[in-house]
């Protein structure tokens, strides 16, 4: 028999914490009440500080292999050659090598020019590159990789740059 101890301990802890929150909403007010809400507010809070790592490990777990980053850094393995232009704000790695992605916030969609002369300075040549105010898109490759740059704007104004990073 296989067990999943992370992810039976996460799903009987949430269920444990729905019942008690569902339990709790019809309290009386009474002193052991008042202690069961306080351990359930507890509960909750450790479940819910440990879902991102969990589910990581899950994630790590189906997909054999993947990195997954959210912490403002590129995956461990992301290709040193390959330089970024502004704020990481977190990536993929596939297994083996197989490939990586990076996603970065920039001041501005015109640093999507200032992103593709760092690709080029280190050796990378491009093609199809084009942008606009807003946006910027171009295919940059090397004797080892290949790197498509993609610049885009949200509706909010925030500019962010998508580097799809394959081996050549």
């Amino acid at each position: 028999m296989t067990r999943r101890p992370r992810t039976a301990r996460l799903a009987a802890a949430a269920l444990a914490g729905a019942l008690a929150l569902g339990a709790s909403g019809c309290a009386t007010g009474t002193p052991i009440d008042n202690i069961v809400e306080g351990l359930v507010d507890q509960g909750v809070e450790q479940i819910t500080s440990g879902i991102d790592e969990s589910i990581r490990g899950l994630v790590d777990d189906v997909l054999g292999g993947v990195e997954l980053t959210t912490d403002g850094e590129a995956p461990s393995s992301f290709p040193s050659e390959v330089p970024l232009t502004g704020e990481v704000l977190g990536g993929g790695a596939g297994p083996e090598g197989s490939g990586w992605v990076v996603r970065t916030r920039l001041s501005s969609a015109a640093q999507f020019d200032e992103a593709a002369a760092a690709l080029e300075a280190a050796g990378f040549a491009g093609s199809g590159v084009s942008s606009d105010d807003a946006s910027g898109y171009g295919a940059f490759t090397s004797g080892s990789y290949r790197v498509d740059l993609s610049v885009a704007t949200d509706a909010q104004g925030e500019v962010t740059a998508t580097y799809v990073v394959t081996p050549a």
